[in-house]
């Protein structure tokens, strides 16, 4: 079960439009297939009420209605309302799941508490909603007052529970305790159905999931990317992963689109993905050292059992000061160039030197660098900025004016933006789009980055994304001027595409 639109929009600065919650709830259930999904919290806002309405009128549409899950709570049938409301046909019942909880928080006794569930699921039950219930606070339950949480089950386990719900509230087990606690719940209540919902706050979440499968829980609740409140919930990539390679176990997950409802979802939040992490983050198909490159040219020796091609991307070689001939042999490959010695010597030499000086080296500035190292055009140099003009005055839009040549003719345009940058590819788009007749790159993302010290001085490094008929691609330009930098990065596109 996945809770990235309730407990994963939970997460600090999070806050998703009721269309963006839509899109998200039908990637999980139409590209992961995921079985379930959580999609909010009941009595939160009218902005909430209206998502939800949007996401259960599509779910009944398309015969998924009873995938659709959101949290209540035992407040007489307040919430029950709500959600009937808004047309949500499961509930998640929260209820307290340690002593302390129940006494300190709800300031009643087990007894009482129990009564106040039990009257919240026979009133749902009552309005045809099926009840899951979450035990809050169960890891300290089962740690500090396991004699209340069996009370509480015994208590609660003749109604028509369709789930028991098993959080780590507060992230505080460990794998063997998770397997410990878990195992406990499966002797004593072999015929209930347990879901474990792990917090990630000591790092340990996706290896928690790993132990409560292996105690014999039957669920497991997940986050895109581990959003969530604090550190986050067990991200569904990593658990995933795991799952499938880890135990007997599979799930209905498809693998390959992972990465795409991963990128989807940072795009609405805004949380970017950490480039080490696991499955999904921008490095971890990347070998850095030579002899990594150098072990998959000989019988894949640095392989595992994640392959990118399982989540739908690629393995990917770094180049920098530890590459070495191997690194930049593959991305060579890759591109279809070939070296003698004597070349691949000097550029392995000169892609160490930019790596000494901390700069970024990527597989689409290798033409250029053999290019300069070796004053030839490997790439094909079609595309020249044969001159541009950029005039910024208060009070007025910035205009561009810019020739380019192509194949020995040149072509002007001029162009008014939001920003000089912008100026200068309206006028490019000018050219090619008005007097060329073709297709020109969209850009996806744009980063700027300075060594740190934040010296005025310093060099700019622009990385530039574009896609082009399907492709996407990156470019990169340095220099002591932003927009210079920019317009270095968008020249090497502009040849890149000449060639595509």
């Amino acid at each position: 079960m996945d809770t990235t639109l309730r407990d994963g929009e939970q997460t600090s600065g999070v806050s998703l439009s009721a269309q963006e919650k839509l899109s998200v709830a039908r990637l999980l259930l139409e590209d992961l297939h995921a079985d379930r999904i959580e999609i909010a919290s009941a009595r939160v806002s009218q902005g909430e009420h209206e998502a939800v309405r949007l996401i259960t009128e599509w779910a009944a549409e398309k015969g998924y209605l009873d995938r659709v899950e959101a949290l209540g709570f035992v407040d007489g049938d307040v919430s029950l309302r709500w959600l009937s409301e808004v047309g949500c046909r499961v509930v998640n019942l929260l209820a307290k799941g340690s002593l302390k909880h129940c006494e300190k928080q709800l300031r009643k006794s087990p007894e009482q508490h129990i009564a106040d569930v039990r009257t919240t699921v026979n009133r749902a039950l009552e309005m045809g909603i099926t009840v899951n219930l979450y035990l809050e606070d169960w890891s300290n339950g089962m740690k500090n007052s396991p004699e209340y949480v069996f009370q509480m089950v015994d208590g609660l386990r003749d109604l028509d529970i369709k789930r028991f719900l098993l959080p780590d509230t507060l992230g505080v087990l460990d794998p063997e305790h998770t397997y410990m606690f878990a195992r406990q719940m499966v002797e004593r209540y072999p015929d209930l159905h347990f879901d474990f919902h792990p917090h990630n706050d000591y790092d340990l979440s996706v290896a928690n999931v790993l132990a409560a499968v292996k105690a014999g829980l039957k669920g497991v609740h997940t986050t895109i990317n581990g959003l969530g409140e604090r550190a986050g919930n067990a991200p569904l990539a990593s658990v995933v992963a795991a799952i499938h390679d880890h135990t007997e176990h599979r799930t209905n997950i498809v693998e390959q689109k992972i990465n795409k409802v991963s990128r989807m979802v940072e795009t609405y939040t805004g949380i970017h993905i950490p480039a080490n992490k696991p499955v999904v983050g921008e490095n971890v198909f990347t070998q850095c050292a030579g002899i990594h490159a150098d072990g998959d040219n000989k019988s894949n020796l640095y392989f595992n059992d994640l392959l990118p091609e399982r989540f739908g991307r690629v393995r990917e070689y770094a180049l920098g000061k530890t590459s070495g001939k191997a690194n930049i042999a593959k991305n060579l490959e890759a591109l279809g160039i070939e070296l003698d010695e004597a070349s691949m010597r000097k550029v392995t030499e000169r892609i160490i030197e930019l790596g000494d000086k901390k700069e970024q080296v990527t597989a689409d500035d290798l033409p250029y660098i053999i290019s300069d190292v070796l004053r030839q055009d490997i790439h094909g140099t079609k595309v020249n900025i044969v001159s541009y003009s950029l005039s910024l005055a208060r009070g007025l839009k910035p205009i561009a004016a810019v020739r380019i040549d192509i194949d020995g003719k040149q072509y002007e345009a001029c162009a008014a933006g939001d920003g000089q940058y912008d100026a200068f590819m309206r006028a490019l788009r000018n050219i090619y789009k008005v007097q060329l007749g073709r297709e020109f790159p969209m850009l996806t993302n744009y980063v700027v980055s300075i060594p740190p010290g934040g010296r005025t001085d310093a060099f700019v490094q622009t990385i530039i994304t574009w896609e082009f008929r399907g492709e996407r691609f990156k470019t990169r330009g340095l220099d002591g001027d932003q927009t210079e930098a920019a317009i270095k990065a968008t020249t090497k596109m502009l040849n890149k595409i000449e060639n595509m």
